[in-house]
């Protein structure tokens, strides 16, 4: 007898949780990226040893939110 094959569906769940992972990702992406700028364009300034830290850790951060959110993403894909 014939097995009926079994059809992997799309986990909508996993799917949107991905999805809102990215969601989160693109705005720290550009905050980030805003935040180096700006410490490196104000140099003398106080504020830098303060900024500076805080875009390395978000940046860090982003990448991966970035990375985990496409691997759910391909997770309830495939």
């Amino acid at each position: 007898m014939n097995k009926p094959s079994e059809q992997k569906h799309t986990d909508k769940k996993l799917l949107i949780k991905g999805l809102k992972r990215l969601a989160v990702a693109i705005p720290l992406l550009v905050l980030t990226t805003y935040a180096f700028t700006f410490t490196f364009l104000n140099k003398e300034t106080i504020p830098m040893y303060y900024v500076l830290p805080l875009a390395v850790l978000g940046m860090a951060a982003t990448i991966y939110t970035l990375f985990s959110g496409i691997k759910l993403i391909l997770k309830a894909l495939f």
